[in-house]
């Protein structure tokens, strides 16, 4: 009888516990106008900051995009969604969302801004120039696109001022590597990276160093006429700098300050190195 009466219980609850399970709401697709659903992501990225994140908002404008894939506001949702990621520091997401916005609407009107957008979220991830600049160069190639393809947009003006500074960015890279060769007595890598720096960063601030550094190290392995060469081409261009003087105090120190007046240029070259070469007939 006691068998009897718990195999009973046992099975009434088994019951129980099945209609409880078969009575909880399921999570179900609710389909919510078009319009609804910007409106909702629109206000969450307004009230990004007062209790509700961007990544919030994004997620709400990925649903506009994800219930009227083909609607007209399902592109705009797609670079809002990339807007908000990119406000969020989510940089990985706000380039996907901007290439894939790019890639399925080329020719709209707010490409210029996607493309912008890519550009800015690796910019942002630039690190010190004692790390590996790949962000760096990718965000500069980015940025030149932006430059290039819309250069009558009002995101052009900005792309250049990065640009320049990006262009900064890189020559401080190989500035720091040219001074770490330089420390190791490392002359003829460390002549490579500064002459890099001359060459290809040639309207950055760290040109006077680097033409300082050169004569420095053409000095140490005895290269008289290249050190000459090249302390002339630096106070031709920057007479007035620092850099100058100390190139021009390391040439009088070894006996070999040449004279000004045999250095100045009756045509001045596209390049610095070009200038070196032009003046001095090497």
């Amino acid at each position: 009888m006691v068998r009897f009466v718990s195999a009973r219980t046992a099975a009434i609850a088994a019951a129980m516990l099945l209609a409880a399970c078969a009575s909880k709401p399921k999570d179900t697709y609710v389909e919510r106008p078009v319009e609804d659903l910007y409106n909702v992501a629109m206000d969450k990225l307004g009230a990004a900051g007062n209790g509700i994140d961007y990544r919030a908002a994004a997620t709400a404008f990925d649903e506009v995009d994800r219930q009227h894939p083909y609607s007209n506001w399902a592109s705009r949702a797609q670079l809002m969604s990339a807007y908000a990621s990119y406000r969020a520091g989510d940089f990985d997401s706000a380039i996907l969302g901007a290439q894939r916005y790019l890639q399925l609407h080329p020719g709209a009107p707010d490409a210029p801004y996607a493309t912008y957008l890519g550009a800015v979220s690796l910019y942002d991830q630039i690190s010190d120039v004692t790390r590996d600049q790949a962000m760096t160069q990718s965000a500069l190639d980015a940025l030149r696109q932006v430059a290039l393809r819309y250069p009558q947009s009002e995101y052009a003006r900005d792309a250049t001022i990065k640009i320049d500074l990006a262009t900064e960015h890189l020559a401080g890279k190989e500035m720091v590597i040219g001074r770490y060769y330089l420390n190791r007595s490392d002359y003829v890598a460390a002549i490579n990276r500064f002459r890099l720096v001359v060459d290809q960063y040639q309207t950055t601030s760290h040109v006077p160093e680097a033409l300082e550094r050169l004569t420095e190290c053409y000095l140490a392995l005895g290269v008289v006429s290249e050190a000459q060469k090249t302390a002339a081409v630096l106070g031709y261009n920057f007479p007035g700098s620092d850099w100058y003087q100390d190139a021009y105090r390391l040439l009088t120190k070894a006996g070999v300050a040449p004279s000004l007046a045999e250095t100045t240029p009756q045509v001045a070259p596209k390049t610095m190195m070009q200038r070196m070469l032009g003046v001095f007939g090497g």
